[in-house]
């Protein structure tokens, strides 16, 4: 696991780079209902492709619609992603939206359900962290470029 994290990585222009970059993924993943853009195959997804939904939520002050690409497990009926903003020092909004706003939906594949976002306790956070870790082995380097711990999200059917 690295301990430093790259030089950049908490920029204006990484923050910048990534929502442009996040806008395309989402636009093919829709495009294509999840043919192209479904499975991550960039850093430790290279070799072991993870998969990824769409997350769509509510702007905590806006209302604003958002659409957010996130890599996921599944946990029995549930899907668990990490709030982990690639180490950043920050949590991303997506996250602070779902703590305002839980009731929202995912698109994953050409399917879309209607979830509710719960944040995980302290054991059962201890629980998943090492499945979505063995998922994506850069959860580890992210967890430890920064000194938040990175929030689990289970998203439960409603």
């Amino acid at each position: 696991m690295a301990s430093k994290p790259p030089k950049q990585l908490n920029s204006r222009f990484t923050l910048v780079t990534t929502r442009y970059l996040s806008r395309a993924h989402t636009i093919v993943y829709r495009i294509t209902g999840g043919r192209f853009g479904a499975n991550l195959r960039v850093g430790a997804g290279f070799r072991k492709p993870v998969p990824t939904l769409l997350l769509e939520h509510v702007g905590r002050k806006s209302g604003k619609r958002f659409t957010s690409p996130v890599l996921y497990i599944t946990d029995g009926p549930d899907v668990v992603v990490a709030a982990s903003a690639a180490g950043r020092d920050e949590h991303p909004q997506w996250y602070r939206n779902l703590l305002a706003n839980p009731d929202i939906h995912v698109a994953i594949g050409a399917e879309r359900r209607a979830v509710t976002a719960v944040q995980a306790d302290p054991d059962e956070r201890a629980r998943l962290w090492p499945l979505l870790v063995q998922a994506y082995a850069d959860f580890g380097s992210y967890q430890s470029w920064t000194k938040r711990e990175i929030p689990v999200m289970v998203l439960q059917p409603r």
